[in-house]
Parts: structure tokens; sequence; C-alpha cells
């Protein structure tokens, strides 16, 4: 428990530090897009003294450095600024987009877990066997299958046909049957999106995996009469799944940044949709909030990571 709350108090003790840095570079990131907000607003035939009263009022005409200052203090209290006309909060629209993003993101990460584990470990006791074979192929082809690709595979398979159960897009469904319509509404969205991560994690299962029931103490415990079962279930596992954790913390960035291309296919009005928006009517305010908040949720992510390694393996003394 020592150990514990010592990582913990390390990793948010740089928490502020790691947030200011993600902060700066999303700004500098967007600050140096050549797209101009005053003429997105007010349109291409307005003149250059309305857009330049337009980007005063609006303190764009600041230097960098106090554009930035201004922009930190807003973010310290949660304020983003507004949308381009009609105004709205961009906090607001966060609040209801992002929630869709995370459930999205959640199920992809279960679905890519359970597959994960369950045909990594299988690979690894029926090691050079045709089952181990088989998974080899389907994660080969499922690392090279883009998630767009597959969406649009899944769509067509099953959402398309008459009859299907699935829906094309959206969340009517979760609207008319609650949980149940929610389930189908993100059935597909899910494997679209967890199953080229599954992919990769399956090869570093199993490969923990072998390298672990290849050490001398599973010989040494198997010897005195312990059950193989027993030995897989209780040493072998724990101290394998140390690698695919680690793995899994980098890929959460990778299933944040699908989802929101998964969102625009399956019409799911998540933080992808903000982006896509903000993007095609160069709403620098709309863009640099929902990327800062995708940002710090993939820095929250990898501290949850940082703290399993150590409920997983308590030896593990660094940070």
């Amino acid at each position: 428990m020592t150990m514990f709350i010592r990582l913990l108090g390390r990793r948010l003790a740089a928490l502020p530090i790691m947030l200011l840095g993600v902060t700066v570079m999303v700004f500098i990131v967007l600050s140096v897009v050549p797209a101009d907000r005053a003429t997105a607003v007010l349109g291409e035939n307005a003149s250059e003294e309305a857009k330049e009263a337009w980007r005063e009022e609006r303190g764009l005409n600041a230097s960098l450095v106090v554009q930035f200052l201004r922009y930190l203090g807003g973010v310290i209290r949660l304020d983003f600024g507004v949308t381009n006309p009609p105004e709205e909060s961009v906090a607001t629209k966060i609040a209801s987009a992002f929630p869709v993003t995370l459930q999205l993101t959640f199920l992809g990460i279960v679905l890519a877990v359970v597959l994960a584990l369950t045909l990594g470990i299988t690979a690894a006791l029926y090691r050079d066997r045709w089952p181990d074979q088989a998974i080899r192929i389907f994660s080969i082809a499922a690392i090279a299958t883009p998630s767009f690709w597959l969406a649009i595979l899944l769509i067509q398979w099953f959402a398309l046909p008459e009859g299907s159960i699935f829906p094309t897009g959206g969340l009517a469904w979760a609207e008319q049957y609650g949980f149940v319509g929610w389930l189908y509404s993100m059935a597909l969205p899910a494997l679209a999106l967890g199953i080229p991560v599954s992919a990769s994690l399956i090869r570093v299962v199993r490969t923990s995996m072998v390298e672990e029931l290849d050490r001398d103490y599973v010989r040494t415990a198997i010897g005195n009469g312990v059950p193989y079962r027993t030995v897989v279930a209780r040493n072998v596992l724990r101290n394998a799944l140390v690698t695919p954790v680690t793995v899994l913390g980098l890929r959460v960035g990778y299933l944040l940044g699908g989802a929101v291309v998964i969102e625009k296919i399956f019409s799911l009005n998540g933080m992808g949709d903000l982006i896509v928006v903000g993007l095609t009517t160069s709403d620098t305010n709309l863009v640099q909030g929902a990327v800062l908040t995708i940002a710090v949720a993939f820095v929250l992510v990898n501290i949850v990571v940082d703290l399993l390694y150590l409920a997983i393996n308590p030896r593990i003394r660094t940070v």
C-alpha cells in the first residue's frame, strides 16, 4: 500500500506539468494552421476592415504569448471559449460529445482485452500447433486491416442486409430500447475499433506467456506436483500480463484517435464530430478544446496503467 501511495503521489505531482505541456503543444500546433477564423465567420466577401475589427474584438491580434495566457486561464476554469456563430459554449458541446467517445473507447478496450487474453493464452498453450497457427493468421490479417475499412465491411455485412439486427449508425436504438439498444448500436463500432488493437495485443500476450512458460520456476513447480493449470493461472498469467498492460496503455491513444474516425462512419455524435466540424469551419476554439480533452484523457489513462503495473507485479520499483 505504501508503494502504491508513493507511485500515485509521484504521478499526481507530475500531472500539472504534463497537462501544461499538452496545452502548450495543442495551442502551438493549432496556432500555426493557416486558417483564418475571421474569414470563416464573416465570409469571403467581408471587407478587411470588418475582419480586422472581428479579430480585434476577440483578441486575436495580440501576440501568441498573450493569447496563450488568456487561453490557459480559460482552460484552468474549464472555459474553452465559444464556437463560431451561432456562438455556443465549447465546454458544453464537449460535455455532450465526450461521453459518447468514452463509451465507444471503453467497449473497444473491453473487446480488445477479451480477444487478446483468450486467443493469446490459447496460442501460447498450444504453441506451434494448429490453434497457434490459426490465431497467428488471424492476428496478422487483423493488424493489416484499417479500422475504417473494417467498419465499412461490418456495415455491409451486418447492418445493410434486410432483416439485420444492427443499425447502420446513430444512437436512436439506445433512446428507444435502453441499454439493449445502446449495446446493439455500439456493437459494430466497438468491433471495428477493438479488433485491430486486439491483434497486436494477441502477439504480445502470446510472446509473454511463452517466455514465462519456459522459465525454470514453472518446471520446478510442476516437478513438485503442482497442477499445470494452477501454475499457469496463479503464476505464469500474472507475470506475463505486465508487458501487455504496458502495450495496452500505449494503444489507448490509438483507440481514442480511432474512435474519432469510427464515430463519423457510424454517425455517432462524439468528439470526432466536433473535430471534423471544427476543422471544416475553421473553428479553432472547438478543435483546441476537443483535441486537448482527448490528450488529457490519454495522459490520465496512462497514469492508471502505471498504477496497474504495481497491482499486477508488486516487485516493480521504478516509476
